[in-house]
Parts: C-alpha cells; structure tokens; sequence
C-alpha cells in the first residue's frame, strides 16, 4: 500500500511538470502558391481535422504576397515547404534550384483552353487568326503551342494578348476569342454564374501529357526531415475524409473564412473534390519523365535529368 500511494503521489507530481520540449508539436512553415482557395482543401481538412497535430505538428500555412516566390523560399531555406505546380517545377530544377516533389495535393491538370459556349471557336482550328488571352507567358505558351500543332497550326496563326489574371472577363467582353490558363475548376464556374457559360478544351486530351497540378515541394537536402514524412501522411488522413465526407468538409473549409463562403468557392470545392490525390506521397515516375520530354521539345528546359532530380516519393 505504501508502495502504491508513493507511486501514485509521483505519477501526480509528474504530471503537473511543464511537458518536455521533446513532446511538444513540431513547428513546419509552408508556403502557399496563391491565397486560400478550394485547390488547399486537403491541407485546410489536416489543421482542421486535427491531421496534423496528431502527427506531432504545427503547421503554419501562409499566402505569398508574391505567387512566384513559395519555391524561391524553399530553395533559400527560408521556409520548409511550399506548393506549387510540376511543371515550373521542372523548369526551376533546369535553373539549379534545390527543388524535389514530396507530395501531391491535386493530380490531375486544371488548366485549360477556354472560349464562349456560344461563341464561334468549335474546334481548335477555328482559332487560326484569332486572340487568345493569357495571364502568364512561357508555360502557357508551350501548352497552346501543343494544342495548336496538333490541327496543323502555331503559335504564329494566333495573337497572343496578355490580359493578366482577368481570364474570364476578357474573354466575356470579347477582348479576346479564348483563353489559356483557365482553371477548369474556376473560370468554367465563374462564367456560369454569370450566365455566360463557356467551354473548356482540356490540355491533356489535346497533345500535352498529363501531369499534377498542385503538389507540395521541399528543398533536395532536406528530404530526410521526418517532419515532412509526418506531413505527408497527414495529408493522406485528410484527403481520405474530403472524398468520403464532402459536406462536412466543406462546413470545415469555410470555418472562419467568411470571405469563401460564396457560390463560386462552393462550386469549385465540387468540382475540385474528384481530382484530389487520393494517396498524396505516390509518385508516378512516368509522368515526369514524360513532362520533362516535353518541355524539352516546347525548348522550356535544357535537358531530361533523372526522376529523383525532380521528384522523391517518402516511405
């Protein structure tokens, strides 16, 4: 007994201790590509949820005041991860940035070529001679360039008009006849909602390989952070109850966030749902050879490297 009554008088003791500093969650920064939209869905769903946290984590989430800065971060050391997208992936790696893929979070392309349903482009040869808006050049090119090639034309057929990021109203005013660079998951449900719907040529159904939009990179000499090997896997706890839950998480992803609670954020949380990776460290190895092949031929990058140049899948 008195055996016992010490046991339970230190077990007491103990437990009004301050907690170890080696039990406390472990801080990781990640870098966000744009402002929160339903495209972060799965990352909101993991802090929500509590993914994280489970995984012995604190994760920050953080929106760029500059879209193209995330990977530069990353590269600097001066923040642990950052979304962005595999291809200018491959593009910063051929410029010597210290750059690996470690996870999915959308796997399949968003962009696409957009026009007015009722308007007079049918097919991609109709826009032989037309304006065709972009908002950010070398990329987008290479994609239209592709799109074109197959129906006998080049990027010499069409004018190219930089319209920033005003896709949709440049294309609803008429500015332009179609647009590359459209998200199909937000410019298609923009149009709609004004009533004038449009219609989407999606790039991989006309000459470019598939690829993940939206994927999570670390910088190469960090990849044996077990922190990130956590992330990851919380990450696949949470992109497991968007797609079984989707109206409760929904509810989850506008807690708080009054300004995403509208019909555009809610429709493209639909249709965005279908295209979340479901397992977020699997690494198709063939579809980034096959994108780093064609940048090469779109003469956006020097050379093909190696997959482990681009990507790592974490076990």
């Amino acid at each position: 007994m008195r055996r016992y009554i010490a046991l339970l008088s230190l077990t007491i003791y103990l437990g009004a201790l301050p907690i170890p500093s080696a039990l406390a969650a472990d801080k990781l920064t990640v870098i966000l590509d744009w402002f929160v939209n339903p495209d972060h869905a799965t990352l909101l769903i993991a802090q929500e949820r509590g993914y994280f946290a489970d995984a012995g984590l604190e994760v920050t989430l953080i929106a760029p005041a500059d879209p193209n800065d995330p990977p530069k971060l990353v590269a600097a050391r001066k923040a642990d991860l950052a979304i962005s997208y595999q291809p200018q992936l491959h593009v910063q790696v051929d410029r010597g940035l210290p750059l690996r893929r470690v996870a999915t979070l959308v796997s399949t392309p968003l962009n696409s070529l957009v026009v007015l349903a009722d308007g007079p482009i049918k097919s991609i040869a109709d826009l032989k001679g037309r304006k065709v808006g972009f908002s950010v050049g070398g990329f987008e090119d290479a994609l239209l360039s592709a799109m074109l090639g197959r129906v006998g034309l080049s990027l010499k057929d069409v004018t190219l008009i930089n319209v920033n990021f005003s896709l949709s109203p440049a294309l609803i005013s008429g500015q332009v006849d179609a647009v590359i660079g459209a998200f199909r998951n937000f410019e298609l449900n923009q149009m709609d909602i004004v009533n004038r719907p449009g219609r989407a040529f999606f790039v991989e159904e006309e000459g470019v390989p598939a690829y993940d939009e939206l994927i999570v990179v670390a910088h190469a000499d960090r990849l044996g952070d077990d922190r990130i090997k956590r992330f990851v896997g919380a990450l696949e706890a949470a992109a497991q109850f968007l797609v079984n839950h989707p109206k409760e998480s929904w509810a989850l992803f506008i807690k708080d966030r009054k300004e995403l609670n509208d019909e555009l954020n809610k429709r493209a949380f639909r249709d965005t749902l279908p295209r979340f990776a479901l397992r977020p460290a699997a690494l198709d190895h063939g579809r980034y050879i096959r994108m780093a092949r064609f940048l090469k031929d779109q003469g956006l990058i020097s050379k093909v490297l190696s997959i482990e140049k681009y990507a790592v899948e974490l076990r």
